[in-house]
């Protein structure tokens, strides 16, 4: 035997059922979806929470399916620990309280301090000790016990080179199936569905054999006796049917996610699924059927047992003869404790104590701030997306003035889907939790779009021509002569000085495309629909989502003349993950629709007029003004400024002044974040106008990493606090919020957006292979819905690793779950909790954190299970 250390890990085995018939195949496939989330195409990318469906789990036994089942892992691995302790990130009283509570819950097997031994040495080693393995009654009681563990494994995992097969047919076939590149060659009978369009080609597809291809010939045509007949011909009992087709699923989670995302477009999910697992399942039975039926396979090993028995020898202190006093169930009890513990519960500790070390900063940050002094009335008002990256902005700029800032989430409480001018598509501009209800359209003068018509068809001309000549098998010959030059020089150019060239290149484009002044459609007019959605807004509408906005973030007196409602923007070129850097709750779009919308509403005569009845009264010289926050380079420029008044035109006059010094403050704050050649440039704003337009840059910003928090409450408690763009800000004033509705609002949509963005980042982050998209460089755009490693990976569903890594071996990101923040009574958390079950799952279940800061004491509450754990004054 090698008796060099050992790591405690262990296989997975699988075990049989007698069968059960009977299960709907709509409810069974409806069961195991919950283990995918909807896949966004990559022009709209949004945050995606990859567990949404696992949210009735605790998050610790959540991992732990997921990594016994399928080997992923929802941990960071403990070198990432060790490195944040290294870094002073987690302080070392909080492992050990962790530690004590978890042991104070648990039905331990074994008498507490035994347990706490072996917990207290598994929490620092990797690996059980050389020395532990010398035990010469070792091995003789290893190989006499099994740890008995079960799962469901498909057919093709258990026989290794099908699975890979299997992946490959599977990638294929959804290529051509969600291809919306306008590919020449597009995959026949399409209109059909998936499963009839592979249906009518499997059995001449070449990549098979002849026997596979004769299996498949007198296949089902309906999809549903496909999938039926395939569990049935794979030896699927109908108890583990769910499981089984869970893992098929979980196997390429990027092709099912978008499988969801397009049936759901289509109105219905289950029928989407069951077309792409009728055809995963039967390629899976015409590739495995010379193997079936599989024998049994063993529920455990002694090479899994061994580790665990000489933990529980070498550190808690048992002897064999105390092991074989043990009756079977409480050996299995025992075994069982310190697997657990050493795959989940030990790294679930080390994420805690991180998380309660960051929350301990965080809470004296807040509550040792100086208090800033308030002018007595602002010149001028600015409302920002809560955004992670508006924090740095808004805090210069509040430093460089007397400016207030407010958060809200990006689309301004509006649920449109907007049209821009004469687009064939509408956007849903809002989050992808909430529904649109209204279309809003870009139109304009007909003789003033003249212009602008005429150059955007002569481009798409020259697009679509370029096109045709290079897909033409003998006009393409000559593309390469015809263009070959112009092409080099723009290349050489691009790339030998990237600043000057994409800058001229961004000039020209702006030319070009410059539209002309146009109106929205802010009315609603009668019998004036698109696809099912009311074109403009009723009075009613424009007056309750103006309110809604002014009264969620405490905005209803005391306004300035000038009010700039800010939406935001990346600017990056060469950028396939472009979307995910502009505004997630407009749907992966820039938003400056919604800020021009929001503007346009609030400047109504007729909606102020109402408004005042209800007790908000603007003022007539106040005005809206319509900007956009471009992230990328810290700048804040002016979409649409309306006429202003005397003491608005000072206001903005005296804002542009500072602009200019908020912006190089904040371009060097964000700077000396990113990696950099020879340390912090000189000129911080050249640098990061460089990396918007230099298209071989792969960290043009951060993006939204290093996000840990979100705080609901007034912003002078923050106001002057250095949150080191961390935090998302949203504005709330529990004063103006009697019923609680307004925070129930917030917390239903911008902070389970905040949630979305969190774990999409946590996941990126902890599991790069399977939730990441891995290295930028290498990424390859497919069918224009995604991007791929290389030309035959699954469909990539999370962030490049430069988003989340500051290198090969060093994160940026820190995978800590989010904490919500609320400024608010106890009480109000106490109802908030009782009524929005949803958000209390989450709470109780671990999947956010949540703490509140008593309004009157400034008492830092912490909630756990759904109630208050701990109470730390000020």
């Amino acid at each position: 035997m090698n008796k060099s250390a050992m790591p405690i890990e262990r296989t997975v085995g699988v075990f049989k059922r007698d069968r059960v018939q009977g299960r709907p195949l709509a409810d069974m496939v409806k069961e195991a979806a919950k283990a995918i989330a909807p896949l966004w195409p990559i022009s709209a990318f949004i945050a995606r929470h990859p567990w949404m469906g696992f949210e009735r789990e605790r998050f610790a036994d959540a991992a732990d399916r997921l990594q016994q089942v399928y080997g992923i892992d929802l941990y960071p691995p403990m070198a990432v620990f060790h490195t944040a302790l290294a870094k002073g990130e987690i302080d070392l009283s909080f492992v050990e309280q962790r530690l004590q509570r978890w042991l104070d819950k648990q039905p331990l097997p074994a008498p507490r301090h035994e347990a706490e031994r072996l917990c207290r040495a598994l929490l620092w080693n990797d690996t059980v000790p050389e020395e532990a393995f010398g035990l010469a009654e070792l091995v003789p009681l290893a190989e006499a016990t099994q740890l008995r563990l079960t799962a469901v494994r498909p057919v093709s995992a258990r026989l290794g080179n099908i699975a890979e097969r299997l992946d490959q047919q599977m990638i294929k076939w959804c290529k051509l199936f969600y291809d919306e590149s306008g590919a020449s060659w597009t995959l026949p009978h399409r209109e059909r569905g998936f499963y009839q369009a592979w249906r009518q080609l499997a059995a001449a597809d070449p990549a098979l054999s002849k026997d596979e291809r004769k299996r498949l010939s007198d296949w089902p045509h309906d999809p549903n006796e496909a999938l039926r007949q395939a569990l049935e011909k794979l030896g699927v009992q109908d108890e583990d049917a769910v499981a089984y087709v869970e893992a098929h699923l979980l196997a390429l989670p990027g092709w099912a996610g978008m499988t969801v995302w397009r049936s759901r477009q289509a109105g219905d999910e289950v029928d989407g699924l069951i077309g792409y697992l009728a055809v995963r399942l039967s390629l899976e039975w015409a590739l495995a059927a010379p193997h079936l039926p599989l024998g049994e396979e063993e529920n455990g090993d002694r090479n899994d047992v061994l580790p665990l028995l000489a933990a529980w020898f070498h550190w808690a202190g048992m002897a064999p003869e105390d092991w074989r006093r043990l009756r079977p169930d409480e050996q299995q009890a025992r075994l069982a404790f310190a697997d657990r513990f050493w795959r989940i519960d030990r790294r679930h500790l080390w994420l805690e104590a991180w998380e309660d070390t960051d929350e301990a900063r965080l809470k004296e940050a807040v509550s040792t701030r100086r208090p800033v002094s308030e002018p007595e009335r602002a010149a001028a008002q600015l409302l920002f997306c809560i955004d992670v990256r508006s924090e740095p902005f808004r805090r210069h700029l509040e430093a460089a003035g007397p400016f207030e800032t407010y958060g809200c989430a990006g689309f301004f409480g509006l649920p449109i889907q907007t049209r821009a001018l004469d687009s064939d598509d509408a956007h849903p501009s809002c989050p992808a939790i909430v529904a649109p209800q209204h279309e809003i359209r870009e139109t304009a003068d007909q003789e003033e779009a003249k212009p602008y018509r005429r150059r955007r068809d002569a481009l798409r001309f020259v697009g679509e021509t370029f096109k045709k000549i290079k897909q033409h098998i003998l006009a393409g010959l000559l593309l390469p002569e015809m263009s070959g030059p112009w092409l080099g020089l723009h290349t050489l150019a691009r790339s030998a000085a990237p600043a000057w060239a994409g800058r001229v290149i961004r000039r020209a484009e702006t030319t070009t495309e410059q539209k002309p002044k146009t109106m929205l459609s802010l009315h609603r007019h009668s019998g004036d629909e698109a696809a099912g959605l009311p074109v403009g807004l009723t009075k009613e509408e424009q007056v309750q989502y103006v309110k809604q906005l002014l009264v969620n973030i405490g905005l209803t007196s005391s306004f300035a003349p000038l009010v700039v409602v800010c939406g935001h923007e990346s600017e990056t070129a060469n950028n396939p993950y472009a979307s995910a850097l502009d505004c997630g709750a407009c749907g992966g779009a820039a938003g400056a629709f919604n800020a021009r919308v929001f503007t346009a509403l609030a400047n109504l005569p007729s909606v102020r007029a109402e408004l005042a009845k209800e007790g908000i009264v603007i003022p007539e010289e106040t005005v809206f003004v319509a900007a956009e926050h471009i992230t990328t380079v810290d700048e804040l420029r002016w979409l649409e400024v309306p006429p202003l008044s005397e003491a608005a035109q000072r206001s903005f006059d005296q804002l542009k002044r500072v602009l200019g010094g908020v912006s190089r403050h904040a371009n060097a704050e964000r700077m000396a974040k990113l990696p950099h050649v020879g340390g912090m440039p000189h000129d911080p704003v050249a640098e990061a106008q460089r990396r918007a337009v230099d298209w071989s840059e792969v960290r043009p910003e951060w993006g939204l990493a290093g996000n840990t928090a979100f705080f609901i409450g007034r912003r002078a408690l923050t106001k002057g606090v250095h949150l080191d763009g961390r935090v998302f800000l949203h504005s709330y004033d529990w004063r103006e919020d009697p019923t609680g509705e307004a925070l129930a609002g917030i917390i239903a949509g911008p902070a389970t957006v905040g949630q979305w963005i969190n774990l999409q980042y946590y996941a990126s982050t902890v599991a790069p292979h399977y939730y990441g998209s891995g290295d930028k460089t290498t990424q390859t755009v497919t069918g224009g819905i995604g991007v791929m490693q290389g030309n035959g990976s699954d469909l990539l569903t999370g962030l490049p690793w430069q988003s989340v890594a500051a290198s090969d071996r060093e994160l940026f990101h820190s995978p800590l779950r989010l904490l919500v923040i609320i400024e608010a009574p106890s009480y109000y958390i106490e109802r908030l909790l009782s009524e929005n079950g949803d958000f209390r799952q989450k709470v109780e279940n671990g999947w956010l954190r949540l703490a509140s800061i008593d309004p009157h004491s400034g008492a830092w509450v912490k909630w756990e299970s759904a109630r208050a754990l701990s109470v730390q004054p000020r």
